[in-house]
């Protein structure tokens, strides 16, 4: 909900190449209580400004020398991505309202300034803006939340399967290999047990962060749930790649933390599965990893166990 409050700390600009126009409509502003007004007579300088200061609203003359309203506007559409102009337009000229208009302005007033007027369309076209920038936040949490740990901040298994399916289109086009870590800790019920769910969530923040820093800026991190994570490797040369990657994994997983001002220790158990070895397919693919990951728990946890191969091995 936007409140009168927020709609009058609007960041407002006024673009004006006549200082008398400026000065009144900067009077007429302030006078009513907005906080945030700023001002230039250099239409040149107004796409930077904005660029650095994403101005709620912009009153834009139409009518200025060297560049003009509608060249202004041109430049602003450049920044502004998804084509909202937050532009009220200034004009003495009936004629150009509507070519203000088809422009990307999203209202105008005329000169000479009705004080009731301006105060109005201004009041309504910041509040539409921050609505508008409402939506949008509201639209990328939205976002974010379907495709996102909660928690960490990861890659959820809807995202991972999305980056899995990419990554075997690219390894099958270029005929080399991809590969998936599948990972979990090892103990970590006790660390919930002892020290609470709180420090729990804690740790498993951390291990997200150390995990994202074992891997390159192509490769995808994703929680499960639990303590459970994935490491989609986008393309491995062999085996032993994949294989130093998640021993890189495990030693980064292992070193001691501070969780809550009390020393922590946790490892973490891997299994490796590589396309096209251990799965042509995502679903065959992870549950390669998974049984992988079976083996390296049997086998004594704070290890790391390749997959077996899935019936005839083709080549990458």
């Amino acid at each position: 909900m936007i409140s009168p409050s927020d709609i009058f700390r609007g960041k407002i600009l006024i673009v004006d190449d006549q200082e008398e126009n400026v000065r009144l409509l900067d009077r007429m502003l302030c006078g009513a209580g907005y906080s945030s007004v700023a001002s230039t007579m250099d239409p040149t300088r107004v796409c930077d400004l904005h660029r650095n200061n994403r101005y709620d609203l912009i009153l834009l003359d139409l009518e200025m020398p060297v560049m003009d309203g509608f060249h202004v506007m041109a430049g602003l559409k450049e920044i502004e991505s998804e084509g909202y102009l937050p532009v009220l337009a200034v004009t003495a000229q009936p004629s150009y309202k509507l070519a203000a208009l088809r422009a990307g302005a999203k209202d105008f007033i005329s000169k000479p300034f009705d004080l009731a007027e301006v105060l109005m369309r201004v009041r309504n076209m910041v509040e539409v803006r921050l609505l508008h920038e409402a939506a949008r936040s509201h639209a990328k949490a939205l976002e974010s939340l379907a495709l996102n740990d909660p928690l960490t901040g990861l890659a959820n298994r809807r995202l991972l399967g999305e980056r899995m399916s990419m990554a075997l289109v690219h390894a099958r086009r270029n005929k080399h290999a991809m590969a998936v870590v599948f990972l979990d800790l090892d103990g970590f019920k006790q660390i919930n047990d002892t020290l609470g769910h709180a420090a729990g969530d804690a740790l498993l923040k951390e291990v997200a962060g150390r995990l994202v820093a074992t891997v390159r800026e192509e490769d995808t991190v994703a929680r499960l749930g639990g303590d459970e994570f994935v490491i989609a490797l986008w393309s491995v040369q062999d085996a032993e790649q994949a294989s130093a990657v998640a021993q890189k994994a495990i030693d980064a997983v292992a070193q001691p933390y501070v969780i809550e001002g009390h020393p922590v220790r946790i490892t973490t158990s891997a299994g490796v599965g590589i396309y096209p070895v251990h799965g042509a397919d995502t679903e065959t693919l992870m549950k390669s990893a998974d049984l992988a990951l079976y083996e390296a728990k049997h086998a004594g946890k704070n290890a790391c166990r390749m997959a077996a191969c899935v019936g005839p091995v083709a080549s990458p």
